[in-house]
């Protein structure tokens, strides 16, 4: 393993990385391939699906189709999550549509009470050491210091600009603004617009601070890189080679194909 690293870290070009934390393992996925490694040592592989690339063009629409592929290795046949949990993702993400016939606080509040026990649920286990690990290895293949990590010789940063925590801080302030200045009565399908609207717009605005080169874009990302102290926490080595072993094999498959 780390002699492949090594051979990897000596490339000049790779392609970009995400990832995702789970309780038993680390997902990361490249826009072509995806790889979960467990902590069990077990390792499952896919290919991710390939959007039309005029979709890839259309504003906010543009934002949707990225934010459902970057979910995909959990919802697909065979890919990280169980059937009964990708039920439980589903119900938890319409849940949000019923509160449309509540009045606002209540809304509100139930919408927080909703988000806060998904976030608790996600974050249960390992997930947590295990999150930073993931964040570890994708800054360990981007600084080219895949090889030194798995020794334990280099400790990338365990933050990151890219996590889903920032653009979820960003999501929820949007949504609420959508809720208050939305012109139509409350009914399921409206509640429906909002949440959908709020995330293509948000995704937007993650786009807009993913290609500005200028600080002040970067303050958008604040809130939520501070979160990310409570959301990941300092890995161990060897949660740090099961992230690894997910980017070695997204990274190898990327570069034979």
């Amino acid at each position: 393993m780390e002699s492949t690293l090594a051979g990897i870290d000596g490339l000049e070009a790779l392609p970009r990385l995400g990832g995702m934390a789970r309780p038993d393992g680390v997902a990361i996925v490249s826009e072509r391939f995806w790889a979960f490694a467990g902590v069990d040592g077990t390792l499952r592989e896919g290919a991710m699906p390939a959007p039309r690339e005029r979709l890839r063009k259309v504003p906010l629409l543009r934002g949707l189709v990225r934010l459902g592929l970057s979910l995909s290795p959990l919802f697909r046949n065979g890919g990280v999550a169980k059937p009964r949990e990708r039920l439980l993702l589903v119900a938890a993400v319409a849940a949000p549509l019923l509160f449309a016939f509540l009045p606002h606080r209540a809304s509100l509040i139930a919408g927080l009470s909703v988000t806060l026990a998904l976030v608790l649920w996600l974050l249960r286990g390992r997930t947590l050491a295990l999150h930073g690990a993931e964040h570890r290895a994708i800054a360990a293949a981007e600084e080219r210091r895949l090889a030194e990590s798995w020794r334990g010789a280099a400790r990338p940063t365990r933050f990151a600009a890219r996590c889903g925590t920032n653009f979820a801080v960003l999501v929820f302030p949007v949504a609420v603004v959508l809720q208050r200045i939305w012109p139509f009565a409350p009914t399921v399908y409206a509640s429906a617009a909002v949440v959908i609207l709020s995330l293509a717009l948000t995704m937007e605005l993650w786009l807009a601070v993913e290609a500005s080169t200028r600080r002040v874009a970067r303050a958008f990302l604040l809130p939520g890189l501070g979160l990310q102290r409570v959301t990941t926490r300092e890995p161990r080595l060897e949660e740090t080679r099961v992230a690894l072993r997910a980017v070695e094999s997204v990274l190898s498959r990327e570069l034979s194909a």
